[in-house]
């Protein structure tokens, strides 16, 4: 095979992963903050791009001010999220299967809304920038890779930094080790966990910013992104959001590989064989420490 087209697929693959991992990391930032696994993760990434389509082409924003409406706009959804569906299940001690159930849940009703108000085309809108791809030999690197790059690398060091440097971010792990010491501690635990929420949801609104000009959304696309960013999650160590971030990638080139070789119909097979050999040889991850 052509070599060239090897490494444009595993470039290609680079910029998905990159998705994956920032749905990872939502992940992590609620099980970190509460120890709750977040399935209605994937509702973000589409209305991340849904709705910047809208205010795009609907309320005619310029996409500097669209972006930041859209990230206000999910981060308000997940502390909905959080009060109306959450709090209640989790003040109660519902067992985490009981919360991952509450959680899709959620996902649907917002999918089923979305698809009622804009119905079931999919959408695209333009690159941040109009320049032309970079051609490096026979390899061309889209700038809306760079965008997806830059911006991810530099979430993830805040992140990290903002929960190992910050009184909040400390207060937020402290939460999920254990909420009633958290308590007594006078660390308000509601709080934490919508903030935790929030976060969650602004990161998948973000992904979802990010990766809608390479392709098209819909309605639909949560669940898949969801599924993709949780493996990400379990592939780095779950609750480790640099190991998440290392696991997209991982996921999104095996994909991408495993499409080129084998055909589209295998882009499922590698993610969960990955999963797989992962949960059989390296239960704790990438970045996870063995217990």
């Amino acid at each position: 095979m052509d070599l060239t087209l090897i490494i444009q697929t595993v470039i290609s693959g680079i910029g998905t992963g990159i998705i994956y991992g920032l749905i990872g990391i939502g992940f992590c930032v609620i099980y970190n903050a509460s120890g709750i696994v977040n399935f209605a993760q994937g509702m973000f990434v589409m209305l991340g791009g849904m709705v910047t389509h809208a205010l795009l082409t609907r309320a005619g924003l310029p996409l500097a001010l669209a972006i930041p409406i859209t990230i206000l706009l999910a981060a308000a959804l997940g502390i909905a999220v959080d009060r109306l569906v959450v709090q209640p299940l989790w003040r109660r001690n519902a067992t985490m299967f009981v919360m991952i159930l509450a959680t899709l849940a959620a996902q649907i009703v917002v999918e089923r809304a979305t698809l009622m108000i804009a119905g079931d085309q999919p959408r695209t809108f333009s690159g941040f920038t109009s320049a032309a791809p970079w051609k490096v030999g026979g390899v061309a690197i889209s700038p809306q890779l760079l965008w997806i790059a830059g911006a991810s690398l530099f979430l993830v060091g805040a992140l990290a930094l903002f929960f190992k440097r910050t009184r909040t971010g400390r207060a937020m792990r402290a939460c999920a080790i254990n909420r009633e010491a958290a308590a007594l501690q006078g660390i308000p635990v509601a709080q934490m966990l919508a903030l935790s929420f929030a976060l969650s949801a602004a990161l998948g609104a973000i992904a979802g910013i990010l990766i809608t000009p390479t392709q098209y959304t819909a309605f639909n696309v949560g669940v898949p992104f969801a599924i993709s960013g949780f493996i990400a999650a379990i592939l780095g160590g779950f609750g480790n959001a640099a190991g998440a971030f290392a696991g997209g990638i991982m996921l999104g080139v095996a994909q991408a590989l495993a499409i080129v070789f084998f055909g589209a119909g295998f882009k499922n097979v590698a993610a969960l064989s990955i999963l797989l050999v992962f949960l059989l040889a390296r239960p704790q991850g990438l970045f996870g420490k063995a217990h």
